[in-house]
């Protein structure tokens, strides 16, 4: 760790992020990063490389960020209870079965290739050029015809094609 304004212009930022989603004010989260910067350069003796520079950088910074807790008698903040998951009701999941089953028969009237493509795209998980691939196509036929497609679907007709 020879050049410590290096490791400043790489690291700052996540730093600053991590603080940022701590405390959520920007101007605590700039002074406690600039703070982190500090005890790294007045310990940097005792970092062993045991781990990356960022999560060393940010177990120096949530330190920081516990000690201004402790500082202004806050405590971290925790939800007072856990959030509610909503459950839905069985008139909910009928209606949604239904909209799937709508979507799957609207997918079904594409047309061949563009019916493979969002298939492969939406059900398979497949980047486009996996898909270009598979279907001895390039790339940009399978963005194209994915996103055909997906208009078709949109506009409620599938049974056009070009």
């Amino acid at each position: 760790m020879d050049d410590m304004s290096a490791i400043y212009r790489q690291h700052a930022q996540t730093v600053y992020k991590f603080l940022l989603a701590q405390c959520h004010d920007p101007d605590l989260a700039e002074e406690l990063t600039q703070e982190t910067f500090y005890q790294a350069v007045r310990s940097i003796g005792r970092f062993d490389g045991s781990c990356k520079v960022s999560v060393w950088l940010c177990q120096i910074a949530k330190h920081l960020w516990y000690q201004h807790l402790r500082k202004h008698k806050q405590e971290v903040p925790m939800p007072d209870e856990p959030p509610e998951i909503p459950v839905p009701s069985s008139e909910d999941g009928l209606l949604e079965r239904e909209g799937q089953l709508e979507l799957l028969r609207s997918i079904h009237s594409l047309p061949p290739d563009q019916r493979e493509v969002v298939y492969l795209r939406a059900f398979g998980g497949l980047s486009f050029r996996e898909i270009g691939d598979v279907l001895g196509k390039t790339e940009t036929w399978a963005r194209v015809t994915f996103y055909r497609s997906k208009e078709k679907l949109r506009n409620g007709g599938a049974s056009d094609e070009k």
